[in-house]
């Protein structure tokens, strides 16, 4: 999920920033609230903690929160920053590296993009100390969202009045978010291998990573899409997602995905559940010289969300060392799914654990597609893509 800091200072156009934080939230950001001591004398940080679903940061040494370098993490945490209202007062500061407060000093702190929404009077704003440090913040690539010409609260008319929430949030989220075909559609995608215990302390599972699974939730997220992760044991970094559930076993997985699925508009099976599971387990570690497994079939989660999708796209992928589309082909239709990215594992930049991947996508119409080798990012979108003309 991406994250706003937004950065409220103290101008009576602060009330105005409630609404962004809410219509922030409406797309699926989350949102981080920073304010300064002055901000509060207009609102307080409990409406922002309200509407935000997160703790608001004033004071520089709150001694009442958990320990970290809150100024640094939020800095990091930060996908954009956006100062709404930014008084002349902030803006002075930023442009000389005055770092006096908690918003100041994570902004300087921060290599995120910046937007600044000035509010003042209009004298305020044509000063030339003041034209001068908003040029000077232009220059070093700070991006800057109005001001407006219009009634001031002071009762002076000219420039100087705050951005509407909506003009702010519309600039930033075409920034955030330049490809929007996504926006509205909950993406669902199980990512990595699920294990099934022997004993205690061993357990059978497979050699997935997860990475194309993480590539997915991310090219689903940067697209605008609300995402659902649904994640079993991974070697690659975790996705940030509207909602994460990690796994263990494929019953687990199966829970999980049958659930989210009902909410989901595109599914995407993308992790390696075991095919089976260890009937005879022991809960203690067995110490015998020699072992004999029974297994079990694991249930079907593809099948399942497939006899129940309705309306939901479903992809499923195929793994294959022989036979790769007729084994394919095969599984799109006991899925009961709309599209297969069906890959040979053998091949050469292929397979698990890899950073490309090289397959080919069959629709359940009967086209198909056969594909050149390309990272699992650029997969991901090629995915993406083909799902929106099914």
């Amino acid at each position: 999920m991406k994250t706003v800091i937004l950065g409220v200072t103290g101008g009576i156009a602060a009330y105005k920033s409630c609404e962004a934080v809410s219509r922030f939230r409406r797309l699926g950001y989350d949102v981080r609230v920073v304010m300064s001591k002055n901000a509060t004398e207009f609102v307080t940080p409990l409406t922002f903690e309200s509407l935000s679903h997160n703790k608001v940061v004033v004071d520089t040494f709150d001694k009442t929160r958990e320990f970290e370098i809150e100024h640094i993490s939020y800095a990091e945490l930060a996908s954009a920053f956006v100062i709404a209202p930014a008084t002349a007062n902030f803006i002075g500061k930023l442009a000389s590296g005055i770092c006096d407060d908690m918003l100041t000093t994570t902004v300087t702190a921060t290599k995120k993009p910046v937007f600044i929404c000035p509010a003042m009077n209009v004298n305020m704003y044509e000063n030339p100390v003041t034209r001068a440090n908003i040029e000077k913040l232009k220059a070093l690539g700070y991006r800057f969202i109005g001001p407006e010409s219009g009634l001031l609260a002071c009762g002076v008319t000219g420039a100087g009045r705050m951005s509407e929430p909506e003009t702010i949030v519309a600039e930033v989220d075409k920034f955030l978010t330049p490809v929007q075909d996504y926006r509205g559609l909950t993406v669902l995608v199980t990512s990595g291998a699920t294990r099934e215990a022997i004993d205690g302390v061993r357990f059978i599972s497979n050699r997935s990573s997860g990475k194309m699974g993480a590539a997915l939730a991310e090219a689903a997220q940067a697209r605008g899409a609300k995402v659902i992760f649904i994640a079993g044991y991974m070697t690659a970094p975790m996705p940030s997602a509207a909602k994460i559930i990690r796994v263990n076993t494929t019953a687990e997985m199966f829970e999980a995905a049958t659930s989210g699925a009902a909410e989901a508009d595109v599914v995407i099976m993308a992790a390696a559940p075991g095919d089976y599971k260890v009937k005879n387990y022991s809960p203690s570690k067995i110490k015998a010289e020699n072992v004999t497994l029974e297994l079990e079939k694991n249930p079907d989660i593809a099948a399942a969300i497939g006899r129940n999708k309705g309306s939901a796209k479903l992809v499923v992928f195929a793994a294959e060392t022989d036979d790769l589309i007729k084994n394919a082909i095969a599984k799109l239709k006991a899925k009961n799914a709309d599209m297969i990215v069906s890959n040979d594992v053998t091949a050469e930049g292929a397979g698990f654990d890899c950073d490309t991947n090289v397959v080919t996508l069959i629709e359940a119409g009967g086209a198909m597609t056969a594909l050149e080798k390309m990272s699992k990012r650029e997969l991901a979108d090629v995915i993406l893509d083909a799902v929106k003309h099914l």
